[in-house]
């Protein structure tokens, strides 16, 4: 509501991901908040890391409301679902049991869920995968808890896979970073190359990091 009164004519779309299943009650509170738009996502296709039920989101609000039709979405949902039968083959399978509430405390963002978990599994970390997101947790925080989109939620990424695969905490990042073979991405985020993050770029380790790079 604060946003709507500050700029009551800036377009205001709001955009989410249903990893704890928040996302529809989320889409119907910012649409009462003054939001122009929300996202959904057609119902075969919604949930988890994808966006919140466009079918549920109707249904709550009432299609007098938003001028929708419930049922004229069901023909949608049955092509989609059809379409997700067909290739459900290529689906990970493990993401349902990965998602859930410690999204608030590791802060993977939804698009990035599923590339994360294919790429632990390609690192050869199958199974440590709850592992991998306490880590994101502690390589976010070392990183300064920075906004976490494209590209820079990869860095993050890149830094909790990388403490996994070599047995190293946060504690010996912060006491080892000028010797550990850190990633590229990592460096190079240190060395300004996404530009620096609101709070700044954490100190000591910034320095310890770059140190003879």
């Amino acid at each position: 509501g604060e946003l709507r009164k500050k700029y009551p004519k800036l377009p205001i779309h709001l955009h989410t991901h249903d990893t704890a299943g928040m996302g529809v009650s989320a889409m119907i509170a910012g649409a009462d908040a003054g939001a122009d738009i929300v996202d959904g996502a057609i119902d075969s296709m919604s949930g988890l890391s994808s966006q919140p039920c466009l079918g549920a989101i109707v249904a709550a609000v009432g299609t007098e409301e938003n001028h929708l039709d419930l049922e004229a979405l069901q023909v949608l949902n049955q092509y989609w679902e059809s379409k997700r039968n067909q290739y459900s083959p290529f689906e990970v399978p493990q993401l349902s049991s990965a998602i859930g509430s410690n999204v608030y405390m590791h802060e993977i963002p939804g698009g990035q869920y599923t590339n994360l978990l294919f790429q632990s599994q390609q690192l050869g970390l199958s199974g440590r995968f709850g592992e991998v997101k306490k880590a994101y947790q502690d390589a976010n925080k070392l990183m300064g808890d920075i906004p976490k989109v494209t590209p820079s939620s990869k860095v993050v990424g890149d830094l909790a896979q990388f403490m996994i695969s070599l047995g190293v905490t946060a504690e010996d990042v912060l006491a080892d970073a000028d010797k550990l073979p850190l990633p590229n991405s990592v460096i190079e985020y240190f060395q300004g190359a996404m530009g620096p993050p609101p709070g700044g770029f954490p100190e000591p380790l910034r320095s310890k990091i770059l140190k003879g790079r």
